[in-house]
């Protein structure tokens, strides 16, 4: 079936950040760090995203930001309708309810969570408990970067927080060190039985065999579709990672528009426009 290509597309995962350091500085995780890409603006997502059709971004924060989120929310402001927010906060500050509630209020929809080192225990702390609880009441998602030994935490998690909306970046970042294994595509999958769960369908340039068109990862995508349905994947590029190295934009995007001959032209809708305008737009 054909793809449809009159929709408005919606890319799920973006990174954006400037040289300006003296207005927008990094005192987070990463600070030092030399990234190959060294700015990647709103302007620069533009001129890659516009001619794919894309036209609203999910923007994540940048490690190297820190708490700082305000880089992201100046985006937002300054490009009414095309961006909504995952952020970072401190799960620890003793005022971490109110400061969601805030960010709600300014196009903040998810924050990012991630194991580090501790993939059995990092969901155990108070803070994360009032995090997840608060997402609740806010429709805000507790968005995961995390390996496929994360997933059983998560999988608790969800169990004592049923409403909370979870999203699961990079399909679990399955294949990214080595061989797609069969237990962790199976693990992943075993989560969809969690109503709330979602899964980003992104980062192909990192993932399986790391090259376009990335077609090797058809076998754990469609199983990924088959647990959870379209409506509860979305498309995402992982920019400006996506593009670098030999990676473009479009070859991304035409994995899920124009290849995976088991997607239907609704799945493919679901995938690349709906599921994230859902999570993330509609409740902004």
């Amino acid at each position: 079936m054909a793809p449809d290509r009159a929709d408005e597309y919606i890319d799920a995962h973006v990174h954006v950040w400037t040289p300006d350091k003296s207005r927008y500085p990094r005192s987070g995780r990463d600070r030092d760090a030399q990234f190959e890409t060294a700015s990647f603006t709103p302007e620069e997502l533009f001129a890659n995203a516009t001619p794919c059709g894309v036209k609203r971004v999910v923007l994540i924060q940048m490690n190297f930001y820190g708490f700082d989120n305000s880089y992201m929310l100046d985006a937002i402001k300054k490009y009414e309708g095309a961006f909504c927010v995952v952020a970072v906060i401190d799960e620890t500050a003793p005022d971490v309810s109110r400061n969601m509630h805030t960010l709600a209020t300014l196009g903040v929809r998810g924050f990012r969570i991630s194991p580090g080192d501790k993939p059995e225990a990092w969901l155990d702390s108070p803070g994360m408990a009032t995090m997840w609880k608060c997402a609740a009441e806010t429709s805000q998602a507790m968005c995961a970067l995390v390996n496929p030994d994360a997933l059983p935490s998560i999988n608790r998690m969800c169990g004592k927080f049923p409403e909370t909306k979870v999203v699961i970046d990079h399909l679990a970042r399955l294949g990214a060190s080595g061989p797609i294994r069969d237990s962790d595509v199976s693990a992943l999958c075993g989560l969809a039985r969690h109503k709330h769960v979602y899964v980003k369908v992104s980062a192909f340039y990192a993932l399986g065999k790391k090259q376009y068109p990335y077609e090797d990862l058809a076998e754990t995508i469609r199983r990924v579709r088959d647990a959870y349905g379209a409506s509860r994947l979305m498309w995402g590029t992982d920019c400006p990672f996506q593009v670098e190295n030999g990676n473009t934009y479009a070859g991304s995007i035409e994995l899920v528009r124009d290849r995976l001959d088991f997607l239907t032209s609704d799945d493919r809708k679901w995938m690349l426009r709906r599921t994230a305008e859902e999570v993330f737009f509609k409740a902004s």
